[in-house]
């Protein structure tokens, strides 16, 4: 009964440190930025911005997008709680066609891998 009523104790004091632990949260504002139809060689900067909901420091660790057509740039500095950040995503508008591109963003946050996507349209504006 002393050995049950330990485990019991002991669980409940590991589940409570637990649940103590700070964890970082990104919430983005969109996560699908739509170009529309845009003009070739047109402006092909658009920004994802988001927010560190969590009680920790966010740092982002990597971006990376589906093809060489699609240039990510992540913040540098870790995010503070309750502080807002952004990521740039560059897409070659020189390239005539549909846009439907992925962009992965990987973090500490509670979610450490989250999907981002850009879609559009590049057409040839006479």
């Amino acid at each position: 009964m002393k050995k049950l009523l330990f485990l019991l104790t002991l669980m409940f004091v590991q589940n409570t440190a637990l649940a103590q632990e700070k964890i970082a949260k990104i919430t983005f504002k969109v996560e699908t930025i739509d170009y529309g139809t845009i003009a070739v060689n047109s402006d092909g900067i658009r920004v994802f911005e988001f927010t560190n909901t969590g009680d920790a420091p966010l740092v982002i660790t990597e971006v990376s997008s589906s093809c060489g057509c699609t240039i990510p740039k992540k913040p540098e500095a870790p995010i503070l709680p309750g502080k807002t950040g952004e990521i740039q995503v560059k897409y070659n508008t020189a390239l005539v066609g549909p846009i439907r591109k992925a962009i992965t963003v990987k973090s500490n946050a509670d979610t450490p891998t989250k999907i981002l996507t850009i879609k559009g349209m590049v057409k040839k504006i006479e």
